[in-house]
C-alpha cells in the first residue's frame, strides 16, 4: 500500500499570494487543520494552519499567506509506501502530511491524513481493531476547568501544541474544547488585539465549550472509536466510566500506533 493509494487527492492548496481571511474562511467552514500552500507551478512551498490562522489579531487583516505559513513539518511523495510515511509523521507528532509527485519536482499532489490510514486498515479489516480502548488511550492528560479563560487555555494548548482537551468539573467530564470551537467562535482574536476586541477581559471556556460530548467506555473497542472519528471528523474521543469521571482519552495518534 503507497501514499497515492490512501491519501486525499482533492485537498485544496492556496497560492502564497492569497489572502488570510480567504484562508481562514476555507479552514472554517470545511473544517480543515491545514492548508497546503503553492507557488503559480503548483510547487509546495508550506502549510497555513489552524494555529496559523488564530494567531492572526484582525479578522481584516491584509496579510497574504506567504506571510504567516509555517515550515513543513513532514513531506510524503506519492510513490513512498504508506506505513513508512504514516511511521514518520507519528514520530514527528504530526497527523496531517503534504503530498509531492518527487523531492526533485516537489508538485503538489494532495494530502496524507492519519484518518487515511485508519480507513484504508478499517477496510482491510485488521483485527487489531477488537483492543479495547483502555489498553490505547492516554490517561495522563491535561484538562480545563470550565472557569478558565479563554486565554489561558489558548496560550496552553499553544505551549503543548495541543488541539482540543476535555472539560472537568470535579473530575466529571463535562465538555470539551477544541482549536475548531475557538476558531469558529472568533474567541481568540480579541486576545491579541488592544482593547478593540470583542472580549475585553477574558472570557470563560464555559461560554464556548461543547457540553454534548461524545464519549466512550473504557471496554469500548478501537474500531468504535476509530469510526466515530471518521465518521464525524473527531480528532479524540474522551474515555470515562459509568460515573461520568474522566479516565483518559483516545486521538488518531493513539489509534494509529496501535494498527502499527
Amino acid at each position: 500500500m503507497f501514499v497515492k493509494d490512501i491519501m486525499t487527492v482533492n485537498y485544496p492548496a492556496f497560492y502564497e499570494d492569497e489572502l488570510v481571511t480567504k484562508a481562514r474562511a476555507v479552514i472554517r467552514e470545511r473544517g480543515l487543520r491545514i492548508l497546503p500552500v503553492i507557488d503559480k507551478q503548483k510547487r509546495l512551498l508550506g502549510i497555513v494552519s489552524r494555529s496559523d490562522i488564530m494567531a492572526i489579531s484582525s479578522s481584516k487583516s491584509p496579510i497574504r499567506v506567504k506571510g504567516i505559513m509555517s515550515t513543513l513539518a513532514y513531506v510524503a511523495t506519492v510513490d513512498m509506501e504508506a506505513s513508512k510515511a504514516i511511521r514518520e509523521m507519528i514520530r514527528r507528532d504530526t497527523w496531517y502530511a503534504t503530498v509531492i509527485d518527487s523531492v526533485r519536482n516537489r508538485l503538489y499532489k494532495g494530502v496524507l491524513g492519519l484518518d487515511n490510514f485508519i480507513d484504508a486498515l478499517m477496510k482491510k479489516k485488521s483485527p487489531k481493531f477488537k483492543k479495547p480502548v483502555y489498553e490505547v488511550m492516554t490517561t495522563d492528560i491535561v484538562t480545563f476547568s470550565p472557569e478558565d479563560g479563554i486565554d489561558n487555555v489558548w496560550r496552553l494548548m499553544r505551549e503543548k501544541s495541543l488541539s482540543g482537551l476535555p472539560v472537568v468539573n470535579e473530575g466529571k467530564l463535562v465538555g470539551i474544547v477544541t482549536e475548531k470551537d475557538l476558531l469558529e467562535r472568533s474567541a481568540i482574536f480579541p486576545a491579541f488585539e488592544s482593547n478593540k476586541g470583542r472580549f475585553k477581559s477574558s472570557t470563560k471556556i464555559s461560554s464556548i465549550m461543547k457540553t454534548s460530548v461524545v464519549a466512550l467506555k473504557e471496554a469500548a473497542s478501537l474500531k468504535e472509536a476509530a469510526r466515530l472519528m471518521l465518521d464525524k471528523n473527531f480528532g479524540r474521543l474522551p474515555i470515562v466510566d459509568e460515573k461520568g469521571t474522566l479516565l483518559g482519552i483516545i486521538d488518531r495518534e493513539d489509534v494509529v500506533r496501535a494498527l502499527l
